[in-house]
């Protein structure tokens, strides 16, 4: 099956939370993929063709792991 441009765009997305949460430290870093997996999951449901809600969560997405990578976010709870 072939993925659309608001598909690939997703999974680059989730592939970039996977390795931000490798950068974090050892004590923390399950709390970063645990976060990452549920807040992914949470809009599993979302139609793909709900274009405007897809590029909003994107959008809100990138600005949260924009946040979460800085280097003085040691953990997330």
């Amino acid at each position: 099956m072939r993925l659309s441009g608001l598909q690939k765009e997703v999974l680059s997305l989730y592939r970039q939370c996977v390795r931000e949460c490798r950068k974090k430290p050892e004590a923390s870093r399950k709390h970063f993929q645990v976060f990452a997996r549920n807040e992914f999951e949470k809009n599993m449901g979302i139609d793909k063709r709900d274009f405007g809600a897809v590029e909003f969560l994107l959008r809100k997405g990138r600005r949260q792991l924009e946040i979460y990578s800085s280097p003085g976010v040691k953990d997330i709870k």
